[in-house]
């Protein structure tokens, strides 16, 4: 067994392979192993890798599965103590890995942590995908210390100190093997988006720690599969999200929240459609509403089963980000105020 398994998923993402793969292989530890799990890549990224990357594990995998289920099928075929699961468009630091192994192998109730996440772009500036550690608002509106909605911080030291946190980013998590597979690995049904935020919930619903490690650093390029825009990335968020709660909230918040959401995304919803003048992000907010009508009856073993399993709190903010962000007028993590 492995003691560390950095898993890089590619996808058509040869150029960022060669950009960032290079400092992944110098900077990791001698007790780490780095695969590449490639999702049926059609760029020649699996010639590229063989070619130029001897020393990496490279699993191919026979279609593209997303990053869910990717991850799953992939993850399988490692033996490892610790998976990494890293982006293709990460660049990473020396020492990166060490910080983040050495506070797990000390606390045995972390499932799961993350780096510090900082814009490749700019690099005094948190990455919107993670930055310091993720939180899920009320109604399920996740944000994190240094990113609130479009609003991402500076980084000036102000989150540089471990922090429980509600969800790591899937851009560069490490995770117990053991733990991942207990709770069932990633939801291959999500494909992409949510599923890191819904594999953390669970995870602390079965009474286990999540942090933030902001000793280790990493650089994000971020948008490197979909830009921010793209109403395919709406459309997986919205359907994921609502998803993800109906699985993991406890009955008696269940009702009330999903009443709630469905005034806020038609807000949402017509809001796209009226200031971004955005007809494929409209349609993509009523289109996962439905999706995730239809297929709502496809989780209800999942929501017993997690319902079962509860002996963590896993509570979320107590407080509405909308009413703080749009309201309030409240921007960053330090000014949110329940």
């Amino acid at each position: 067994m492995d003691k560390l398994a950095v898993v890089i998923l590619n996808w058509n993402g040869m150029e960022m392979l060669k950009k960032y793969l290079p400092n992944v292989m110098l900077y990791s530890r001698d007790d780490a192993t780095v695969y590449v799990a490639d999702n049926a890549s059609t760029d020649g990224s699996v010639e590229m890798l063989r070619r130029n990357f001897p020393d990496v594990r490279l699993i191919v995998l026979d279609r593209n599965y997303g990053f869910a289920e990717g991850y799953n099928r992939a993850l399988k075929q490692i033996d490892a103590e610790y998976y990494l699961l890293l982006n293709s468009d990460i660049e990473v630091t020396h020492h990166w890995l060490t910080p983040l192994v050495e506070f797990m192998d000390v606390h045995e109730d972390v499932a799961a942590c993350q780096p510090k996440l900082l814009s490749i772009f700019d690099r005094d500036c948190f990455e919107y995908a993670g930055a310091a550690g993720g939180f899920i608002d009320r109604y399920g509106y996740p944000y994190c210390r240094g990113r609130v909605f479009s609003t991402v911080e500076r980084d000036n030291g102000q989150y540089d100190y471990v922090q429980e946190v509600h969800w790591a980013t899937g851009a560069a998590l490490l995770i117990r093997s053991a733990d991942y597979w207990s709770a069932g690995g990633l939801d291959g049904r999500f494909f992409a988006h949510n599923e890191e935020i819904d594999l953390c919930w669970r995870l602390r619903i079965m009474g286990r720690r999540i942090v933030c490690i902001p000793d280790s650093e990493v650089y994000h390029v971020g948008g490197g599969t979909l830009p921010k825009s793209n109403p395919r990335k709406t459309f997986l968020n919205f359907r994921n999200n609502l998803t993800m709660l109906y699985k993991c909230l406890p009955d008696g918040e269940l009702g009330k929240v999903m009443t709630a959401r469905f005034f806020l995304d038609w807000i949402a919803a017509v809001e796209m459609l009226v200031l971004g003048r955005s007809w494929g992000d409209f349609k993509a907010v009523i289109t996962a509403r439905m999706a995730f009508h239809r297929w709502r009856k496809n989780f209800s073993a999942d929501r017993k089963r997690i319902q079962m399993e509860r002996v963590g709190d896993a509570r979320l903010s107590p407080m509405s980000l909308l009413w703080q962000y749009y309201v309030k007028g409240r921007k960053t993590f330090v000014e949110l105020k329940p």
